[in-house]
C-alpha cells in the first residue's frame, strides 16, 4: 500500500472515574497531546475522525459532544461507532485516497457513567436472545469454557496473564491497575461468570486516546517521529453466537493473514517483536495470540508458563498492562496503537521492550471479538 504513518498520540491516564471531566475534556487533552507529539497545530489537521458510541456516552449524536474538543470546528469530520482501531481505518482510508494529508482520530469512554450489563444486553438481537438476560461478561465466559475445552487451556493459565500484565502496569503512569498479585490471588478472587473471576475480567474505566496519521509527505514535515503503517485489515464473524464456532476467532485470523501478508511479513511469531493486544478478559489474550499466528493454536498458554510473553520474553505482549490493568471502551484499541507506536520510538520507559522495531496492534468490535482490526507498525519505513 503507499506509505502513512502515525505521527502523533496523545493519551489521558486511565481512571476508574473521570468525575470532574466530561467527555470533551477528556477529548481536548488527548488532541492537545497527540499535536504535541506530532509538534503540530490544530491548523495543520485536514479532517477529523471522532469514534464513539451512543448507548456508552448515554446520548444520541454522541460524536457532536467531542466535535469542538477534537478541534473539528470549519473541518471534515466524521464519526466511526466502534473500537477506536476501526476509526483509525477510515481515517487512515482518507489520508491513502488524496483527499487528505492529514487525519485526526480520537476514541473516548466513561464506562463509570456507564451500566455495561445493560448496554452489551442490548447488543442480542431482541427476539431471542436478549430475554435470556446475558450480556458481554456472561457470553464472553461462554467462549471461554469453550476456549479451555477445545485446547487444554487451564483457570492457572488465565490466572499468568491477570499476573503479568498487572505487573506490567507497575511501569506505566497512565495505568489504571498496576498491581502485584498471584495465581492464587486471581483464582480466589470473587467468580463473576463460570469460568472468570474477578481479576480474570477488565476493570470499568475512563479515559481517551487521539493518534495523528500522515500520508509520506506531511509525515516528514513537522518534526515529529513518524511510525510507519505496513499493514492494516479487518474482518467480522457472524453476528448470532450460534452461528460461530466461538472456541476459534476466524475472522481474527483473516484479518492478520491479511494484514500481515500486506506488511510482508511470511512468519509473525518471529518477526513480531511486540504486541497490544485486546485483553479484556485473559482467556482473550491467548485466544487471540493463536489465531494470530503469533504461537501454534492451544500453545499460548504453555508458552506463556514459559514466560514467552513476558517483557524480556521471546514475544512481550502487553507490555503496557493491557486492557486487564485499564479498559475504556471505545478507546481500547486505540490506545494498543499509540503503546506500539510509543514501543517502536523506544519511550515507553520503564517497559520498553528492548530493540523492537516491528509491532502489532489488535482491536475488537461486538460480542466475544465478532469483528477484529489489526495494525502492522514499523519504526523503519
Amino acid at each position: 500500500m503507499d506509505r502513512a504513518a502515525v505521527i502523533g498520540i496523545g493519551m489521558t491516564k486511565i481512571e476508574a472515574n473521570k468525575i470532574e471531566e466530561t467527555f470533551a475534556d477528556m477529548v481536548w487533552e488527548a488532541v492537545n497531546k497527540a499535536l504535541s507529539d506530532a509538534k503540530m497545530t490544530i491548523d495543520d489537521i485536514d479532517n477529523v475522525i471522532t469514534t464513539s458510541n451512543d448507548f456508552w456516552d448515554g446520548r444520541t449524536i454522541s460524536c457532536m459532544a467531542v466535535g469542538d474538543a477534537s478541534g473539528a470546528r470549519h473541518k471534515n469530520v466524521s464519526c466511526v461507532e466502534g473500537d477506536g482501531t476501526f476509526g483509525a481505518f477510515y481515517g487512515l482510508s482518507r489520508v491513502l485516497s488524496g483527499s487528505y494529508g492529514t487525519t485526526l482520530v480520537t476514541a473516548h469512554s466513561k464506562g463509570s457513567e456507564s451500566i455495561s450489563s445493560l448496554i452489551t444486553n442490548a447488543a442480542f438481537d431482541p427476539i431471542y436472545d436478549r430475554a435470556l438476560g446475558m450480556d458481554m461478561v456472561s457470553a464472553c465466559a461462554l467462549q471461554a469454557a469453550a476456549y479451555m475445552h477445545r485446547t487444554g487451556t487451564t483457570p492457572e493459565q488465565m490466572a499468568m496473564v491477570s499476573v503479568k500484565n498487572h505487573g506490567n502496569a507497575k511501569y506505566n503512569p497512565l495505568s489504571q491497575l498496576p498491581m502485584d498479585i498471584t495465581i492464587k490471588d486471581v483464582l480466589e478472587s470473587e467468580m463473576i461468570s463460570d469460568p472468570l473471576h474477578k481479576l480474570d475480567c477488565s476493570p470499568v474505566s475512563d479515559g481517551c486516546c487521539a493518534v495523528i496519521i500522515a500520508n509520506e509527505k506531511r509525515a516528514s514535515q513537522y518534526g515529529g517521529v513518524p511510525v510507519w503503517i505496513k499493514g492494516v485489515a479487518f474482518c467480522s464473524d457472524s453476528y448470532f453466537l450460534g452461528d460461530r464456532e466461538i472456541s476459534k476467532a476466524v475472522a481474527l485470523t483473516k484479518a492478520a493473514k491479511n494484514a500481515f501478508s500486506m506488511a510482508g511479513i511470511e512468519n509473525p511469531a518471529s518477526e513480531i517483536d511486540v504486541a497490544e493486544v485486546y485483553d479484556a478478559f485473559t482467556y482473550q489474550e491467548l485466544m487471540w495470540l493463536e489465531a494470530m499466528g503469533l504461537c501454534e493454536d492451544g500453545k499460548a498458554g504453555i508458552n506463556l508458563e514459559k514466560g514467552y510473553y513476558g517483557i524480556k520474553g521471546r514475544l512481550p505482549v502487553n507490555p503496557s498492562g493491557g486492557l486487564l490493568s485499564g479498559h475504556p471502551v471505545i478507546a481500547g484499541g486505540l490506545i494498543r496503537i499509540a503503546e506500539i507506536v510509543k514501543q517502536l520510538r523506544g519511550e515507553a520507559g520503564g517497559y520498553q521492550v528492548e530493540g523492537a522495531r516491528k509491532g502489532v496492534a489488535q482491536g475488537v468490535n461486538g460480542l466475544c471479538g465478532q469483528s477484529h482490526c489489526i495494525w502492522i507498525l514499523d519504526g523503519e519505513k
